[in-house]
């Protein structure tokens, strides 16, 4: 999808700017998240906004002082490339060959003359990057979302994307060796680390919620769909129209 509705750390900044300037009435094209399972989720955010205080968002913050800007690009780059796999299967399971072809071209011209994606040469060359996974996919073939969900350490999500999870880390990791666990442990810690880096400026807006759960809900769930239409609100049924403009004569 397009990179800045996608799970990019600018994107997810820009949504949560827009979702607290404008009280999301400029989002409200998506429907809101079913949440029958909100005290097992405020239980999860609450346990995952304390190891983000204890652990993560510090580590972060050092992270961030200690790297230069352009080396932080370069690890976010890296990670972005290893993505490409699944990035190109999706493409292909949602029946996109052009973004498949762009993928391709991607990858290869990063893995190359990028050394390895630390530089996003592709990007200079006109190829954007975008990101597909298999939540999204199911999606697109009409599975529905099912409840919201908060992850332990993975955070929002839903039903339907944590099933889209289980190929993603079962197959999707081009780096994995079987017996080398460690190595991708780590892997997953810098990578995060790196990506709550990039969303340490929405740390100030959440502290002026007063519910962060709920916002970090909507949030979620108006990026998510912003992701799988490809950014583009969904088309509004005749019937939708009529019954808007009665409600809007109405009033």
């Amino acid at each position: 999808m397009k990179r800045w509705v996608c799970r990019s750390p600018r994107g997810i900044v820009r949504a949560a700017l827009l979702c607290w300037l404008m009280g999301f009435g400029a989002l409200s094209w998506a429907q809101a998240p079913a949440d029958p399972l909100q005290p097992f989720n405020r239980a999860m955010f609450a346990f995952n906004d304390g190891v983000d205080r204890v652990l993560i968002r510090p580590l972060a913050v050092g992270y961030r002082k200690i790297l230069p800007q352009r080396l932080r690009d370069g690890v976010n780059n890296f990670f972005n490339n290893l993505r490409a796999p699944t990035t190109l299967i999706n493409d292909v399971l949602q029946g996109k060959p052009s973004r498949a072809k762009e993928t391709i071209d991607r990858f290869l011209i990063n893995s190359t003359i990028g050394l390895l994606g630390i530089v996003d040469i592709a990007s200079r060359l006109g190829l954007p990057d975008h990101e597909e996974d298999y939540g999204q996919t199911l999606a697109v073939w009409g599975v529905p979302s099912g409840p919201y969900l908060v992850l332990p350490f993975l955070g929002p999500s839903t039903v339907r994307d944590a099933v889209g999870k289980v190929p993603e880390f079962a197959i999707a990791d081009p780096l994995w060796e079987p017996g080398e666990t460690s190595v991708t442990v780590a892997r997953f810690a810098v990578r995060a680390i790196d990506i709550r880096s990039r969303l340490l400026e929405v740390d100030r807006i959440l502290k002026m919620q007063v519910d962060p759960y709920l916002f970090m809900r909507e949030l979620y769930f108006q990026n998510r769909q912003a992701q799988i239409l490809d950014g583009a609100p969904p088309k509004a049924k005749p019937d939708d129209t009529d019954s808007l403009e009665q409600q809007l004569l109405e009033n």
